[in-house]
């Protein structure tokens, strides 16, 4: 029984791809899913909403199911996507909600990112982006692009997929170009102009779901039972990794200063 719950937790932090005909059949079936676990949301968004002030723009906003939090703790956001469908989707969802400053579609891949998105540069106190830059086979390149989307002094916070000998099929249906280090990300960050602040492991657990079912079994998917039953387990996930200090978990994340 436990296994199928194990893994099933990092499937739910896939918070940058979702809708209707979709693009991404993997993503969207995996963000449907999400929504029914309102505790391992409420669960992530405890762990970075001390780090998000001011102006806030979401990458990845997917269909919203993290930004829900933040709009209903009256935080002045914007939400964004890659994905135009999902964008559509955003609009629509928070239509009437009044600490909504916009949705934007936007790609850290972009080349010519300075003139697409003009308008946002050195605008937002801090940018987040959860599951996001994986994603993206130049990360380097998105990393400098969400720099210049912040005002001075401003910070930056990512959620990555942790340890490369982790990699497996699990990140291949997914979209993944790669898992992080410590070390690595540390790189990623310092050498486009951030200074580190924290980094922290996030959901010890889910570790030897994804080993089990990902590197073992070489599963492509968790099947959509497994979820309530998932989120029957929270609190005790969340005890464990407060046992361990956040010093091993299936994602790191990482809060950085322009």
């Amino acid at each position: 029984m436990w296994f199928p719950i194990l893994v099933v937790s990092y499937f739910l932090l896939m918070n940058s791809l979702n809708g209707t005909k979709s693009t991404d059949p993997v993503g969207t079936e995996t963000l449907d899913h999400i929504g029914e676990a309102e505790a391992f949301n409420k669960w992530m968004y405890s762990a970075i909403s001390p780090f998000l002030k001011g102006n806030i723009l979401e990458i990845g906003s997917g269909i919203g199911n993290i930004s829900a939090f933040l709009l209903n703790d009256k935080k002045n956001v914007t939400l964004s996507d890659l994905r135009q469908e999902y964008c559509n989707h955003l609009s629509k969802r928070f239509i009437d909600n009044k600490s909504l400053a916009g949705v934007r579609e936007l790609d850290l891949g972009k080349e010519d990112f300075d003139n697409k998105y003009s308008e946002l540069l050195n605008k937002f106190d801090t940018v987040f982006a959860l599951n996001v830059i994986e994603h993206i086979e130049n990360d380097s390149l998105a990393i400098r692009n969400c720099k210049k989307l912040l005002k001075d002094n401003g910070t930056i916070l990512i959620l990555v997929p942790s340890f490369p000998w982790l990699f497996c099929r699990f990140d291949e249906e997914l979209g993944h170009f790669r898992r992080y280090n410590r070390k690595s990300v540390y790189k990623l960050l310092n050498d486009n102009g951030f200074k580190v602040n924290m980094v922290f492991y996030f959901n010890v657990v889910g570790v030897l779901g994804w080993f089990f079912f990902g590197k073992l079994l070489n599963n492509k998917q968790i099947k959509q039972g497994q979820m309530k039953l998932y989120n029957n387990f929270v609190s005790l996930f969340i005890l464990i990794d407060k046992i361990l200090f956040h010093k091993f978990g299936l994602s790191l994340i990482i809060t950085a200063s322009k």
